[in-house]
This record gives C-alpha cells, structure tokens and sequence, in this order.
C-alpha cells in the first residue's frame, strides 16, 4: 500500500485542478438562478442596481410597485442627430474627458452627470443651470423616464453625439472602461471599447419621432 500524499504533494496537485466556477447569479428579489443576459432594478433609494429575474422585471414596471422603490430598466435606444449641443455647453458641465451620462435621480432630487475614469463611474457636481441647458438641447429629455435611463453624450473633433440608452448599460460602460484604462487619456484598448460601444448604440437606436409613434 502506497504511503498517502504529504501536505507538500497537496499544495503541488492543486496546481493541476481547474478553478473552481463562479457561482451562478441569482435573481437579487425572488433568488431564482440567472441564465445569460438578464435584466437590472433600480433600487431608486439605494442608488443601486438589481438584477432580475423575467417575471420580477415585468412586475416592476408597473408604476408605484413595492412603493416605487424598485423601478425596471427599460430596454430603448434613441438617438437626436439634430440636437444643439455645444462645445459652450460642454464645458459648463466640467467633464475632464470626451463621455458623460447625466440621469435625474428623483432619491437627490437633482440632476447627477457621471463619466468614466480609472476610478469607475465619477460623479461631477453639476449646477442647475448647466442640465437645463443640456435638456434644452435635445428632444431626448422629454422622453428621459428618472433613475432608469441616461443621456449618454460623447464629444468628437467635430461634434457631440446625444443618445438616450438604458442607466444599466451606462454604468457597464464605465465599469469595462475601467478595466481597461491605461494612461492618462485611458489608452488605446479602451478607446476601441468605447468606439465598439457607440457603434451598437448607433445600430440599435431610433430617432425620438419614431418613439413618439409607438402605441
């Protein structure tokens, strides 16, 4: 009979194991496991995110559901290709790089402007006057629903882009952003990342008078 493994041996077999795989992710209201792609909360008092199961993504976006505290993030691109932002108005925002996305946070009761950074999502103080000027700027503000969806902006050589898109992606973008960054302008791996990003919001959105005609 062969003499069992020494502690040593041990420590050199888990050489050869394979990483154990990460839990599965669960539904953070009803605990039901998550298959692929799922939908988030917002948990509009928290300020945080909630994945979600089908059946309580669909129970909270009913108005006033659990108090309002939970609020479903809709799943809509739009994009204003006639808005009048400018660089005047860019700069009375005090965003040191090229991206940001404002929301109304009805919790604070005031606009909030957040852009990536090394750090993750960065919040910057934003006055009152500068998101009226970006809400007269573009159509998109009047179709922005609170706490659930994002103005997302990118500023180019020649231009601002505008576009309205689901909170839950803006924060994921960040979140890769900060994965990535390298240097001080974030690096090439992340521009290609924020490029890639813009092109699918560009393929997947309409143009606000198209949401106007839906039912």
């Amino acid at each position: 009979m062969s003499a069992p493994p020494t502690a040593a041996a041990h420590r050199g077999l888990r050489r050869f194991r394979a990483p154990a795989p990460p839990p599965p992710e669960r539904c953070e209201l009803c605990g039901i496991e998550l298959a692929g792609r799922h939908r988030h909360l917002v948990d509009t008092r928290n300020r945080g995110l909630a994945c979600a199961c089908p059946p309580c993504a669909l129970l909270f976006e009913r108005a006033g559901a659990a108090g309002g505290q939970f609020r479903t993030v809709p799943d809509r691109f739009l994009s204003d290709p006639d808005h009048r932002l400018d660089d005047a108005v860019w700069d009375r925002l005090r965003i040191p790089v090229g991206v940001a996305f404002l929301l109304d946070n009805t919790a604070l009761g005031r606009a909030v402007a957040l852009y990536p950074s090394p750090a993750g999502a960065t919040e910057s103080e934003l006055e009152p006057s500068a998101w009226q000027a970006v809400l007269d700027a573009t159509r998109l503000a009047g179709l922005l629903a609170p706490d659930v969806e994002a103005l997302l902006l990118r500023r180019t050589e020649d231009r601002i882009e505008c576009h309205l898109i689901p909170v839950d992606l803006a924060y994921e973008l960040t979140g890769r952003l900060r994965m990535l960054w390298r240097g001080f302008d974030g690096g090439a791996e992340a521009r290609a990342a924020l490029a890639d990003f813009f092109a699918d919001v560009a393929r997947r959105a309409r143009a606000p008078h198209e949401e106007a005609r839906r039912p």
